[in-house]
């Protein structure tokens, strides 16, 4: 499995949700058409152990998080940008969301939740904030709309 394939599922995906708004009924959407029930969801946890691997997947480590922007936006997921992160039994700091978060949790342990999010999509209004909590072992590979321009991490995620 490579870069490639990642990059073409999750371009599928952005192209699919490309004109929804980032709310409540993006993420019934998200776990209906492309949720764990799915082979794509299944692939995309396949691409994401498989870039990890081989080492274009999550390349950076700070504070027992491992991180990595993967596709910048306006590239295959139009103005999305996609980071995935892996994290374990972590409270992160407080930031807020200007155009909104979506995301899949991919549970690397049994019970593994994101702020309170078992396996499967979720969807952060633009404006929400919050602190990043997880439970066990936790992969959200993340789409952040960045129709606004780039700020500080603390602000833009």
């Amino acid at each position: 499995m490579s870069q490639t394939q990642f990059e073409s599922l999750l371009s599928d995906i952005a192209t699919d949700i490309a004109q929804m708004p980032v709310d409540a009924t993006l993420q019934t959407h998200l776990n209906q058409r492309w949720g764990t029930h799915r082979n794509a969801f299944s692939q995309l946890k396949a691409l994401c152990k498989a870039g990890e691997q081989d080492g274009w997947l999550m390349a950076r480590e700070m504070g027992g998080i491992k991180f990595g922007r993967v596709i910048k936006p306006g590239t295959h997921t139009a103005h999305f940008s996609v980071d995935v992160v892996r994290m374990k039994d972590i409270k992160g700091p407080h930031h807020v969301h200007p155009n909104g978060e979506i995301g899949a949790v991919i549970a690397l342990s049994d019970g593994a939740k994101f702020d309170d999010f078992s396996e499967g999509w979720y969807v952060y209004e633009a404006g929400s904030a919050h602190h990043r909590t997880n439970r066990q072992r936790v992969q959200p590979c993340r789409y952040s709309p960045r129709r606004a321009r780039r700020g500080t991490r603390a602000r833009s995620n």
